[in-house]
């Protein structure tokens, strides 16, 4: 009989269960797919005695995640505990150094220790796979090391978070401001208590981190990432972009420029009716442009416990094939030191500015934006609400440098009542 791929799992949470439920209702599948049986063996939570809604009679039990990395009867590690240091950390990097492979949904850890690892999974002959870490049930990370491997990548963009395209989603829909439906994003469970890590575009940029080393051949850089949330987006602009025939969607973006890699993270006008454009409610998607592919479109649920499960196994199974693909597409030791771009690629831009009603006000706005080499493509001035005009004006293409240039002097003047909102209009 071939010998089985055998499997521990160090976290018991959502994503957890949902590995444990797949083996147990799939085994027979698994098995026939991999060409050998894949069995768990043993488990390690915080919590014994708490019920999962899963059987975990039939699993060796370690309080020590780390003792679970080191049992000689384990192939393969799935870490789902979560965290960029800590017990995820420790154990990852003890089931590495023991000769076990990896599968982790961290996508936290990998951002900021990615190098680090992967240069660790290969000094030790062992795979360290990550698909579940960025956009849960999409495979997006096998597309890019095995389908698109005959390509150069010219650029990758998403929608990377669930909780963001819910939230614009509804606010455009219902008319219902920011706040409220984040507080019914926290009632339904798709926000956290802190939803920060959300909302504020840091979880999506940690997956389009992971996504840019994958593309480009570089080493993961997190801290290279523009991150800018939703918290500021209101009623006004989004309606505003949809009178213009556009979408307001938390985008990430990353490209190669002449002078390095531009990693963004920040909301952008998308046209409504492109494919990221009517993206509803928690899914995700993924875009990828290759020199010889041309354009492709990956969409589905980017978080929760089957599709998250579904990734992680999606690994595993590669792994009992005997697939051993590098971490990030290419030996972590031949990935270049990230050259970040200064200047970032020129565009147009909706701006929205709340200016005093006085005579004179927009000669000066608009004066201010020309000496900085902002050209206005249009303009339109909605009706006064008490002695405040608000305005907006879409740019022809710029850059973002000269932009904020502008807008510094702008927010400085006395007639300007609010910080400008500027918001990028991306080419899809």
């Amino acid at each position: 009989m071939t010998k089985p791929l055998r499997l521990a799992i160090a976290g018991l949470g959502t994503v957890g269960a949902g590995i444990l439920k797949i083996v147990q209702q799939h085994g027979d599948l698994l098995a026939a797919r991999a060409g050998r049986p894949v069995e768990i063996v043993a488990i390690s939570a915080r919590s014994r005695s708490k019920d999962r809604g899963v059987d975990l009679s039939g699993y060796a039990w370690e309080d020590d995640a780390v003792a679970l990395a080191r049992r000689d009867d384990v192939d393969v590690l799935i870490e789902v505990i979560g965290g960029e240091d800590g017990p995820a950390k420790a154990t990852v990097e003890t089931a590495l150094k023991n000769g076990k492979h990896v599968v982790t949904a961290n996508k936290a850890l990998l951002a900021i220790h990615g190098q680090d690892i992967a240069m660790l999974a290969e000094e030790n002959g062992v795979a360290l796979r990550f698909e579940a870490a960025v956009a849960g049930g999409i495979p997006i990370v096998k597309a890019l090391t095995e389908g698109l491997a005959a390509n150069k990548i010219k650029r990758v963009m998403g929608v990377m978070n669930g909780t963001c395209n819910y939230i614009l989603t509804v606010m455009e829909h219902t008319g219902a401001d920011y706040a409220d439906v984040l507080r019914d994003a926290q009632e339904l469970g798709y926000a956290e208590a802190d939803p920060t890590v959300d909302v504020g575009g840091f979880d999506a940029a940690h997956k389009l981190s992971l996504l840019a080393a994958t593309a480009f051949g570089t080493q993961v850089d997190f801290g290279g990432v523009k991150i800018e949330g939703i918290e500021r987006i209101s009623l006004t602009d989004i309606k505003d972009a949809a009178d213009m025939g556009y979408r307001i969607k938390l985008l990430g973006v990353a490209r190669m420029n002449d002078d390095g890699l531009e990693q963004r993270m920040q909301p952008c006008l998308v046209p409504a009716t492109s494919a990221l454009g009517t993206l509803e409610g928690v899914s995700n998607m993924v875009i990828v442009e290759g020199d010889h592919v041309g354009q492709i479109v990956l969409q589905g649920p980017g978080a929760g416990e089957g599709p998250t499960a579904s990734a992680v196994m999606g690994d595993v199974m590669d792994i009992a094939r005997g697939l051993n693909i590098p971490t990030f597409g290419r030996p972590a030791k031949t990935l270049t030191k990230t050259q970040r771009s200064t200047t970032g690629a020129d565009a147009e831009y909706y701006l929205r500015f709340s200016l005093a009603d006085e005579t004179g006000v927009m000669a000066a706005v608009s004066t201010t934006l020309g000496e900085h080499g902002v050209s206005i493509n249009r303009m339109r001035q909605y009706d006064h609400e008490d002695d405040m005009a608000p305005v907006i004006i879409v740019t022809h293409k710029v850059s973002r440098t000269k932009l904020d240039n502008a807008l510094g002097v702008i927010a400085a003047m006395d007639v300007s009542l609010e910080k400008p909102i500027a918001i990028r209009i991306e080419t899809v």
